[in-house]
């Protein structure tokens, strides 16, 4: 079927109609789509039958469907130079919303992580605690080891040298504590007994009416009337003191292999890093041992000075139980900030209770003046540029460990402070060395060369 022009009729159901001879732009001198300019038709050629009034309808028709379709297939021009570019469409959501939305959402998963990680450190303390701790010794000891090692005593001989020299030393230390409780119990009570007048006196001179005998026999009544309770709790306190063996003795075999063969172990760890940061992960743990390592030397360091300058104070003005409160003093030196005042207040009281006001405050003057001495000339200079800690984060570092996990959290938290702040400033250094050229057991490599200038 043929339209009267001689050119075949468009299928039946399309909406787009078949250009006519009379479109062309060739037959009226327009520019096709290649931008030629072509000459009119020689007025030779043989006239179309197509009457103007059907051409001009036909070709309105084509450009109406063209427009509503949103095609341009009815103009040959337009066909031929390709689809026209659309404008891009406008962004549902503005732009500040788009970027806080992703920033929180990638907040969310870090924050999702880290309370994984911790709720699996927590379920399993048991083996976290005891593994940390032995990190915590091997830093204390393998400066020993080494030296030992390099006057040409062998690795496995230096380690149980060591080992043996540690638990000596820790056993002598604990047995004489026990003792001096045992031997001075008796003694104690006897003098808080002749003291409790001086106490009532000093009651009687503050605004709170307070009777010291009337206080000392609520609790004595208060421990017989929960003597049941305190039974379970005993019961509780035996399946602790059997965590606490376990621990130990995993704290021990840990230690030992740490001390013996800590670098073959390093070595197998660090395979887990990818291969392309393989050295710059190597060379930031190096770094944050050397920090532990500066940590802990100095830590022990203060805590001696610490027990000793106590302990003589307590000696001079009479107080029993020297050794126990020194030795009490030297482990709480190992909780930053917390420690030094709760074993400080612990050492005041029982001056208080035992030789009255006088003496306590005496000893309270001795803890404050030690503690200042420590706070202001041993750990600045001890310590220097290994450990690197703001106080704020001291302290917020502490009170989230004793929240996480009481007395284990908090001597922790800054070891662990230290050694992630060592690494952080290794990995994002600009400028690092090989990792042997860095001593993971001298303090002073805790921290990353200065960048070059310009």
């Amino acid at each position: 079927m043929t339209e009267r022009t001689g050119r075949p009729a468009a299928p039946t159901g399309s909406d787009i109609p078949l250009p006519r001879h009379d479109d062309d732009p060739t037959r009226h001198g327009r520019t096709p789509a290649d931008g030629q300019t072509t000459a009119p038709p020689d007025d030779t050629a043989p006239p179309d039958d197509t009457r103007p009034d059907d051409a001009d309808a036909d070709h309105h028709r084509a450009a109406s469907a063209g427009e509503r379709t949103g095609s341009r297939v009815g103009d040959p021009v337009a066909r031929a130079a390709g689809p026209r570019s659309r404008p891009p469409p406008r962004a549902e959501i503005p732009r500040p919303l788009r970027v806080a939305s992703e920033a929180c959402a990638r907040m969310l998963v870090i924050a999702a992580g880290l309370a994984l990680l911790v709720f699996l450190v927590i379920q399993l303390r048991v083996v976290v605690v005891p593994v940390a701790i032995a990190l915590l010794l091997s830093a204390l000891l393998a400066p020993l080891v080494r030296w030992l090692h390099e006057r040409r005593v062998p690795r496995g001989i230096a380690t149980a040298l060591v080992m043996v020299g540690g638990l000596a030393a820790l056993g002598g230390l604990l047995t004489a504590v026990v003792s001096t409780l045992v031997d001075g119990t008796s003694q104690v009570v006897a003098e808080v007994t002749d003291n409790v007048g001086s106490l009532q006196e000093l009651a009687d001179t503050t605004p709170f009416r307070i009777d010291v005998g009337v206080l000392g026999d609520q609790v004595l009544q208060a421990v017989q009337d929960n003597q049941q309770t305190l039974t379970s709790g005993a019961v509780t306190t035996a399946a602790t003191v059997g965590e606490i063996l376990a621990g130990f003795a995993l704290c021990l075999f840990a230690l030992i292999f740490m001390l013996y063969d800590g670098r073959r172990i390093w070595a197998f760890v660090r395979l887990l890093a990818p291969r392309a940061r393989r050295s710059r992960v190597d060379v930031a743990a190096r770094r944050a041992f050397a920090s532990l390592v500066g940590y802990v030397r100095a830590t022990v360091l203060v805590a001696i000075v610490d027990a000793v300058g106590i302990g003589l104070g307590l000696w001079a003005t009479g107080v029993p139980f020297v050794l126990p409160l020194a030795a009490l003093v030297f482990l709480g030196a190992f909780v930053p900030i917390i420690g030094a005042v709760l074993t400080g207040a612990v050492a005041v009281l029982v001056a208080l209770a035992t030789e009255g006001p006088v003496t306590a405050l005496i000893v309270l003057g001795v803890v404050l003046a030690v503690q200042q001495l420590e706070s202001h000339v041993l750990q600045p200079v001890l310590m220097g540029r290994a450990v690197r800690l703001h106080p704020l984060a001291v302290a917020l570092g502490v009170a989230v460990g004793v929240v996480l996990a009481g007395i284990a959290g908090a001597l922790l938290a800054v070891p662990l402070l230290a050694v992630l702040t060592a690494a952080v400033r290794s990995l994002v250094a600009s400028r690092e060395v090989a990792p042997r050229a860095v001593d993971p057991l001298r303090p002073r490599e805790a921290n990353p060369p200065p960048a070059l200038p310009g």
